[in-house]
């Protein structure tokens, strides 16, 4: 078997490239992974294990179609996490996130079609379906994105499901709710809060702090694709989630216990303009269908993340100089 693994130099894709080089998907122990990553905003060539002998990278941009016609013959497979994915940036200018979430997948899809391979899972985001009042999301209530980003990642799974209908590809698409753990860009809540708290630096949360979101750890979550890729059915939908939904000051409070401050430490600031109130998604399909448990609890992997952060200054120092804290 051979994958190609979009975007795994960033968080969620190089934890998934690393466990599935470390032999942590059963079955999948010879598995070979080009990695195809243009090292843009969010990645790190430092998330993937350097000379690994079933690991090849390769610098390139998900857009480029004559770099995937020619990358693509001779694997199995693609795992498409390559994204633009931080909200507060889609606000400021969303042109790079039209580019990379709708024009990127487009060409991934385009390539894989001319190539012959067929089976694809499409990375998404719960964000697709708005803010949610009351009960949760299944994979079939309307796309009701809120954000630029949600809204490219929204266009980018209809774009999957026009390949799958149109011209028979065998692609699935996963929804999931927040990730967090160790090798998260800084500018994510739970390590930017993490990191500024270790330096003595405020913590900056939005409005009133009542924003609910649910929590996973990024290693249930690549289970959860690992699962979609060998079970998954071509059209489908899984949603993946946590059942960890916490507001925004229940995240602050824990995060100001795990590291030894107090409220003192926390900023107010302006909300962010269409800021979703609530995300939880129904993930009953994934659970009957592929047998999906989340196996991390919270608590232990918050603390976990906590733990990489602090024993990690090296990795995250550099990447503080272009946030804003």
């Amino acid at each position: 078997m051979k994958l190609l693994v979009t975007g795994a130099a960033g968080f969620i894709g190089s934890h998934y490239v690393r466990t599935m080089l470390a032999g942590g998907y059963p079955g999948w122990d010879d598995c070979r992974v080009t990695v195809l990553d243009k090292l843009g905003h969010g990645s790190n060539r430092a998330n993937l294990p350097a000379g690994h002998r079933r690991l090849e990278f390769v610098q390139g941009d998900v857009c480029d179609l004559a770099l995937l016609l020619d990358l693509l013959p001779g694997h199995d497979a693609v795992v498409h996490f390559a994204a633009e994915s931080h909200v507060d940036r889609s606000i400021d200018d969303a042109s790079d996130f039209v580019r990379s979430n709708v024009v990127g997948t487009h060409t991934v899809l385009q390539a894989c079609r001319q190539t012959g391979v067929e089976r694809i899972v499409h990375v998404s985001t719960d964000e697709v379906y708005g803010s949610v009042e009351h009960g949760t999301s299944a994979e079939s209530a309307p796309l009701l994105p809120n954000s630029p980003y949600a809204a490219s990642k929204a266009a980018s799974d209809l774009l999957v499901r026009s390949y799958v209908r149109t011209h028979g590809l065998d692609a699935s698409v996963t929804r999931c709710s927040n990730n967090y753990g160790p090798h998260q860009d800084v500018e994510k809540l739970i390590p930017l809060f993490v990191t500024n708290l270790m330096e003595g630096v405020p913590v900056p949360l939005y409005g009133d702090g009542r924003n609910v979101r649910e929590w996973l750890h990024v290693d249930d979550h690549c289970r959860a694709v690992q699962l979609v890729l060998t079970k998954g059915s071509a059209g489908e939908i899984y949603n993946v989630g946590g059942h960890n939904a916490f507001t925004n000051n229940e995240i602050t409070r824990m995060l100001l216990d795990l590291t030894g401050a107090d409220e003192s430490m926390v900023r107010r600031v302006a909300d962010r303009p269409g800021h979703d109130l609530r995300y939880a998604v129904d993930e009953t399909k994934i659970r009957e269908e592929l047998g999906y448990r989340p196996q991390v609890p919270f608590g232990q992997g918050l603390a976990d993340t906590y733990a990489w952060y602090r024993d990690h200054p090296h990795w995250w120092k550099p990447l503080k100089q272009d946030v804003t804290r």
